[in-house]
């Protein structure tokens, strides 16, 4: 539970002190005695710094020598003290100031414009100057993230939260405590042209746990016109920035006065959307007079900025010089506030940035495909250098959550393999009882290591159907695995069971899987190959599409309520390899042989809840292309398919390497053979498909996605009905798979085994653009989503379908109104629901 919330938000530098160096430490407060927390701290003339913590506190440590100390929190007056450092420690406190504005040069007459306006103009002309202002640098980063709980709720979706559930997320019975506690040390590495960039995690701690915490420095840049604070699922238009090319016609200005900085006269600009309910912040700006630089910001956003999931977010940064005209984020708060299903929250990620080398030297081939690299020993550091290189003093309570929940990990190590462990373990699973067999599944493990035996089972209920074939049918489901090699592999037996209490028809199959992940090679030339071995066979119902464009609850629910009996089924005795390799480069290949003997079922109940007199059940066939009931055969089929997404990059952890996918789209080549006389195969044909998809961002303007193909028959001297090409059709109101479906067309009317064919997908989702401009869909934040799905096989055969719709409706589903051209003349008009949204895209992958 508690790592399902912290997914949803983590999707947003220090040096080592010599063995001469003292700790300087003191606090940071206003001037009536409040902490100010975050404040920073810097070393003036180097770009050396700290952060004090939420308390204002603050320690650094510096060789013995003089030094300039400097002290700045956004609003408030900076202030710097002269230190000599010697053998001994020493306490320097901070009190700053409200900053005094001056106003004194600046006359506005009545209906004259602003001159924060000016100001504004002047920070966009020098946008780009500033944007990426060095051909390269390193940097190191420390990043601490920390999720704490105001509020648990007693129930989520009818499941209480125990007492036990609460200590496992770290907090009290009240509901309140430290739910993620993490920080990491990363070295950052970037060369402008051409653009590359590389993350080496140092070291990294999470509280509770072995892992590497949140390890990604964000530099959330202003000088771009879009500005990226979530992960690009969370909000995929970005937001505007106050200095974007086109951010005085979203934003309004006003000049609040400016205040000196060693020499230099920095102006405060307040920033104000012009409208609700687009990606806008609001807060303050400092602009620099003259370098039109930013100094530093304070800027928020809230609901109506189209934030999602969140319900606030701050953005605080201090900007400081790291070289002659050159500056840097120096360090950068980001708090947030959300309340989910009753989860209740509060958090904030903080990075302190160090170190700056504007000249940096990289060996050969230092930038390559891994985009982030993890130390072997990353997770592995003690206490003691934990606290020798943190810029930010720990809270007490973060200190205490280190403590406790450290010792208790550590506790559970040592005791993993022991009887007593395992008893326990055993024990708070339970036995397995009733209402998870019928209504809510189960998994169970034996906990016996080193190698642990899990098993699970789906729920009866909800995987019950019924159909004219076989009435009403019941599935059983499970799967039973054990870990080998420390997890790299696992070999799983899937057992499948399904009964037609109509037809008396009883079908069992099985699947038994290898997965194994290897490693090869080491150090730069180090590569991961994943393989996966399968081994099905038994007799079991499949659709004569083996895509399954309708999925079986739908079609009980139109069969008993709207007597219509959509999916056409067959049985088949079957035996089929496959296997699957996805190599690191963004290759995978799959391959697969099987031998299938097709057995043809037909209707044996007319039974349905609401009767029609106009309405009859059609033949349990694709009688579109089929005036009678295909005849046993037996087929002897291969194929294979090649899938590679070129530019693939990775992040490399210790022993293993994980894609993370690509700027360029995804291509597929895949080729199937029906092999005649085979083991009494009556097939012979050979088919290929060419694919290629992919997601393109335009920022503000939405996303557009695209699946496009094309493919034939090189020979169909023999192919019966199952190994036709056939495109998704749907005739129902739920709709079926989004870019690789036809929501109007008929399931088998257009199947073909042509030599040539070719489909299309594109939709473009606005997520907000247009919409926005409406008040009810703003302030509900619906998206505008529209595009076309077509098919061409000749004059004859060819379809074309046109749709606009709205998503994201409760973060969940989509609705579109669909309209469809069949060979050239109108079809007909359509309604179809399905998922789709912030939370509906998630639920629908998942489910596929």
């Amino acid at each position: 539970m508690q790592k399902s919330l912290i997914l949803l938000l983590l999707c947003y530098c220090t040096v080592l002190p010599d063995a001469r160096a003292v700790r300087i430490s003191g606090s940071v407060t206003d001037d009536k005695g409040n902490f100010l927390a975050y404040a920073s701290i810097l070393v003036k003339g180097s770009t050396r710094g700290v952060t004090a913590n939420n308390e204002g506190k603050y320690f650094l440590d510096l060789s013995p020598g003089a030094y300039t100390l400097v002290c700045q929190y956004v609003g408030y007056t900076r202030q710097e003290k002269k230190i000599t450092v010697g053998q001994e420690s020493q306490k320097v406190d901070f009190s700053l100031s409200l900053q005094q504005l001056s106003m004194a040069d600046v006359v506005v007459r009545p209906g004259g414009e602003d001159p924060a306006y000016e100001i504004i103009r002047h920070a966009i002309k020098k946008r780009k100057d500033y944007e990426a202002p060095l051909d390269s640098f390193t940097c190191e980063a420390y990043i601490k993230t920390l999720v704490k709980s105001r509020k648990v709720p007693k129930r989520v979706f009818g499941q209480k939260i125990e007492e036990k559930d609460k200590q496992e997320m770290g907090v009290d019975s009240a509901g309140k405590g430290i739910i993620y506690l993490s920080e990491s040390l990363t070295k950052l590495s970037y060369k402008r042209r051409p653009e590359k960039i590389k993350l080496e995690v140092l070291s990294g701690r999470e509280s509770g746990s072995n892992g590497y915490g949140f390890s990604v420095p964000t530099f959330i840049s202003f000088y771009n016109n879009n500005v990226y604070v979530l992960p690009r699922q969370l909000n995929p238009r970005g937001f505007i920035s106050p200095i974007a090319e086109s951010a005085l016609h979203y934003y309004r200005y006003k000049y609040l006065g400016s205040f000196f900085e060693d020499g230099k006269e920095v102006n405060k600009i307040q920033v104000i959307p012009r409208r609700k309910y687009e990606p806008l912040f609001s807060g303050t700006i400092d602009i620099i007079e003259g370098e039109w630089r930013i100094h530093g910001l304070d800027l928020l956003l809230v609901k109506e900025s189209q934030l999602e999931m969140l319900d606030t977010l701050s953005i605080r940064q201090i900007h400081a010089p790291i070289g002659d005209n050159v500056w840097q984020v120096k360090d950068q708060v980001v708090y947030f506030t959300f309340n989910i299903m009753g989860f209740d929250a509060v958090g904030n990620f903080l990075n302190v940035y160090n170190n700056y080398d504007v000249a940096p030297r990289w060996r050969k081939r230092w930038f390559n495909n891994v985009l982030m690299k993890y130390d072997t020993a990353a997770n592995k550091k003690t206490r003691a250098y934990w606290d020798s290189i943190r810029p930010v003093p720990l809270e007490p309570e973060e200190a205490t959550n280190y403590t406790i929940r450290d010792s208790i990990y550590r506790s559970g190590l040592d005791s993993a393999g022991s009887k007593r462990n395992r008893d326990s373990m055993l024990t708070r699973q339970g036995p397995v009882k009733l209402n998870q067999i019928l209504t809510k599944g189960f998994n169970r493990s034996n906990f016996r290591q080193p190698f642990p035996f899990r098993y699970e089972m789906q729920p009866l209920l909800p995987n019950m159907g019924y159909n004219t074939v076989e009435g009403i049918n019941a599935n059983i489901d499970g799967s039973l695995s054990r870990s080998f090699n420390k997890g790299a592999s696992v070999l799983a037996l899937d057992p499948h069971i399904r009964y037609g209490f109509h037809n008396t028809r009883l079908n069992a199959w099985a699947a038994l899987s290898l997965r194994r992940r290897s490693v090869i090679g080491e150090g730069d030339d180090l590569s991961s190959l994943g393989q996966t071995w399968s081994l099905s066979g038994g007799r079991r119902v499949e659709q004569f599409n083996p895509h399954r464009p309708i999925y079986e609850y739908v079609n009980s629910l139109y069969t008993l309520l709207f007597r219509r009996n959509y999916m056409k089924i067959y049985e088949q005795w079957f035996g089929r390899l496959d296997y699957t390799v996805h190599m690191d480069n963004g290759l995978v290949i799959k391959a697969n042989a099987a031998y299938e003997d097709r057995l043809p079922i037909n209707n044996t109940t007319g039974y349905s809840l609401i009767k029609y007199k106009d309405r009859e059940f059609t033949p349990n066939y694709p009688f579109e292309k089929l005036s009678s009931q295909f005849p046993r055969h037996q087929a002897v089929l291969s194929g294979v398919e090649v899938e590679y997404q070129p530019g693939q990059r990775f992040i490399e952890f210790p022993g293993r390497r994980v894609a993370i996918g690509s700027k360029y789209p995804t291509f597929s080549l895949a080729y199937q053979k029906g092999w005649s006389g085979l083991l009494g195969s009556d097939v012979n044909f050979d088919k290929w498909q060419f694919s290629v998809w992919d997601d393109v961002n335009f920022r503000l303007k939405g996303l557009l996605r695209y699946n496009l193909g094309i493919g034939g028959f090189i020979n169909d001297r023999s192919v019966f009905i199952q190994d036709y090409q056939h495109f998704n059709g749907n005739q129902t109101i739920i709709a079926n798979q989004y870019l690789n479906g036809f929501q109007l067309a008929p399931y088998y009317g257009n199947s073909t085994t042509a030599a040539f064919y070719a489909t299309g997908h594109i939709e473009h989702h606005f997520n907000g653009l247009l919409t926005n401009k409406i008040p009810l869909f703003r302030r509900l934040n619906w998206y505008l989503v529209a595009g076309s799905n077509a098919f061409y096989v000749n004059q004859d055969n060819n379809y074309t379908e046109v749709f606009g719709g709205l998503e994201n409706i409760l973060k969940l589903f989509r609705v579109d109104v669909v309209a469809s051209f069949l060979n050239g003349h109108y079809g007909q008009t359509g309604v179809r629901l399905g998922l789709g949204g912030l939370l509906g895209s998630a639920f629908r992958a998942r489910r596929r």
